[in-house]
């Protein structure tokens, strides 16, 4: 990759400059390329670069990062990878728009998270858990031995011991979720589903507000769950999963104005 390929723009094109801060170029290669990357994804994920602008010249962006022509090219290898921009030998690198961004990317999802006050992402984000996990409690149900019944009342205990301590309760409800996916034996969901608790979590929007009473309400809403699956009640756990997943979400959701979704 070339400067010329990386800035050259076509006709109807244009280059848009960044106001990135220059990055400490005493980490380790490895280290600025992964904060080359973030970095990128945040400014065409806020909209800093919209879909169909070229990124600056090599050398604009080499000095506006502080880091070498190696990391920096690297570092858009990458992102390209995500589905956020295009590079074409002649017409330079292009970002692309948002249909063809890899939004279960890691990066690129938590960009998302973090840059959206709509909260329409984690909107979306509550919305695919609770089809995914609904499912996989419904095989649950199907699937679950008299100890991995068990094993879920445990760790539904394990909640209910945890009641005063949030760091605890929060830990031990990932803990029956991740229980029930395992029993359900649906790999390929439970992979997924993890990949998106696992962004969302981090974000404090995630959390949102603080409800009354709920903890004691989570509780209830997995004992449903836990009934249906020890009895073997199919229907009944797709529903009181999805029930929890989808409730609990709005409970917590911080207001916003306008419209919630995007």
């Amino acid at each position: 990759m070339t400067t010329a390929e990386l800035s050259a723009p076509s006709e109807g094109q244009a280059v848009v400059s960044m106001g990135i801060p220059n990055l400490e170029t005493k980490m380790p290669a490895a280290r600025l390329g992964v904060a080359v990357v973030r970095s990128l994804v945040d400014v065409i994920v806020t909209g800093v670069l919209k879909p169909g602008d070229l990124l600056p010249a090599e050398g604009a962006l080499t000095a506006q990062f502080g880091v070498s022509r190696t990391v920096l090219r690297e570092s858009i290898k990458r992102v390209e990878e995500k589905g956020l921009l295009t590079v074409s030998q002649g017409r330079g690198t292009t970002v692309n728009p948002t249909s063809s961004w890899d939004v279960a990317d890691e990066t690129v999802l938590a960009a998302m998270i973090d840059h959206d006050d709509s909260l329409g992402i984690l909107d979306e984000v509550s919305a695919v858990r609770a089809s995914l996990e609904s499912l996989m409690a419904r095989d649950a149900a199907i699937r679950a031995s008299v100890e991995e019944a068990d094993q879920l009342r445990k760790a539904l205990r394990a909640m209910e011991l945890a009641l005063d301590d949030p760091s605890a309760f929060r830990q031990a409800d990932i803990n029956f979720h991740r229980l029930v996916m395992a029993i359900s034996d649906s790999r390929l969901a439970a992979s997924i589903a993890h990949s998106l608790s696992d962004r969302a979590v981090e974000s404090q929007r995630y959390h949102g507000r603080d409800p009354e009473r709920a903890f004691e309400l989570t509780i209830d809403e997995h004992r449903q769950v836990l009934d249906a699956i020890a009895s073997g009640d199919s229907a009944g756990a797709e529903a009181a999963m999805r029930s929890h997943i989808e409730g609990s979400w709005q409970r917590r959701r911080l207001p916003v104005a306008g419209k919630s979704r995007h």
